[in-house]
């Protein structure tokens, strides 16, 4: 009964994705409350989580323009007055990395609506097409399609994603890039994003002051404390928030610890510090929602693995986040079995996705099979 209730508030208790980057289609008949993504190098993990991206955000042209710009993923084309400018190459979504007329992409639950992306005729042929088209700004270049409603993604998006000086382009869309009559999209769903990398110092304080002063401020600070215990007291953001080098704040945060007369900043504890407190953060700033981890093990050491995961797997139920991440890592993977053993009322699953040439898999191992793994060292990797 109580696995029924779970899944019943999961965004997606399964996934289904077709066409999408380097997945030719891959189903992964069950995700978790917290899902953890094993598997070799190059065989689709990240892609798993960006595919996810895409299906929170409804297509949206901020979350795939994101995407492609992360992994320098552009095409020249020109702009009104004549001039060279790079875009995203939107052909790199595609299965292949080169669409025909009929190539859609499909993202959703194993068993309900899916959110399609397609492409439009004529539009990606080696960008030729594009650039001639890009002259007409209300021409669709691709269709985002969800539980009966179509919405286009215009050329002219591409150009002037957040400019509206051409006054016909801004009266013909509601969003930058849809039209406005009509039925609209349903709502995207919150999805935070964090990783590989460390959380950089202009999104924990953007995460933390939605959290200051509440209970989740509580929850970011016991993170820290897995590494270093009570001595640490309490976390602060400090710096002046008004000064600016171009897009980026000046502020940082700061540790108070037991027997030092001054704090120390967060970053000088290490990056196993700054790695827990930012996923606690992102935990909380993700309530309702989705929260991804691209290589969730990354400065984290096996002995705080355990406790971890107890901590995303509890504070994940506590703030009705489904939470997928991915690893490398075996002591990773032992620590998320003894952590999602513990847990009766909150289900953790371990996927190991596999792929010979363009057939993929996804090796499903519930709370009964990770007992087994951890006990006798089963390599699932």
């Amino acid at each position: 009964m109580i696995e029924e209730t779970l899944q019943t508030t999961l965004h997606l208790p399964s996934l289904s994705i077709s066409g999408f980057r380097g997945i030719p289609h891959l189903s992964v008949p069950r995700l978790g409350r917290v899902t953890l993504i094993a598997g070799m190098n190059g065989v689709g993990k990240t892609t798993l989580l960006e595919a996810v991206r895409v299906y929170a955000a409804r297509g949206s042209y901020s979350v795939l323009a994101g995407i492609l710009g992360s992994r320098e993923e552009l095409t020249g084309t020109f702009d009104e007055d004549g001039g060279e400018v790079f875009v995203p190459d939107f052909e790199s979504l595609a299965y292949g990395r080169h669409p025909v007329p009929d190539t859609c992409i499909s993202i959703g639950p194993a068993d309900g609506p899916s959110l399609k992306l397609k492409f439009a005729p004529g539009m990606w042929q080696q960008g030729t097409a594009l650039s001639e088209s890009v002259q007409d700004l209300e021409e669709p270049i691709m269709t985002v399609e969800f539980q009966g409603v179509a919405e286009p993604i215009r050329a002219g998006h591409l150009l002037f994603p957040h400019r509206s000086a051409l006054s016909r382009f801004r009266r013909t869309t509601s969003r930058v890039g849809r039209q406005p009559s009509g039925p609209s999209l349903p709502e995207p769903i919150l999805c935070e994003s964090t990783g590989p990398s460390l959380m950089d110092n202009e999104s924990l304080a953007r995460f933390w002051d939605r959290v200051a002063l509440t209970d989740s401020e509580t929850q970011a600070v016991r993170a820290l404390q897995l590494i270093y215990g009570e001595a640490v007291e309490r976390v602060a953001m400090v710096g002046d928030e008004e000064r600016r080098i171009p897009q980026r704040t000046t502020r940082k945060a700061v540790v108070k610890v037991s027997g030092q007369e001054r704090p120390v900043p967060l970053k000088s504890l290490g990056d196993g510090a700054v790695r827990l407190f930012g996923i606690a953060l992102a935990i909380a700033n993700s309530r309702d929602g989705f929260l991804v981890i691209d290589e969730v093990e990354n400065g984290i050491h096996y002995t705080v693995q355990p406790n971890f995961w107890r901590m995303v797997i509890q504070t994940a139920q506590e703030n009705n986040v489904q939470v997928l991440a991915t690893t490398h890592s075996w002591d990773c993977i032992v620590g998320f079995a003894q952590a999602a053993i513990d847990s009766e009322e909150v289900e953790g699953v371990l996927i190991r996705v596999d792929r010979i040439d363009d057939w993929m898999r996804a090796v499903e191992y519930n709370e009964e099979d990770l007992e087994v793994v951890a006990r006798q060292g089963i390599e699932v990797r």
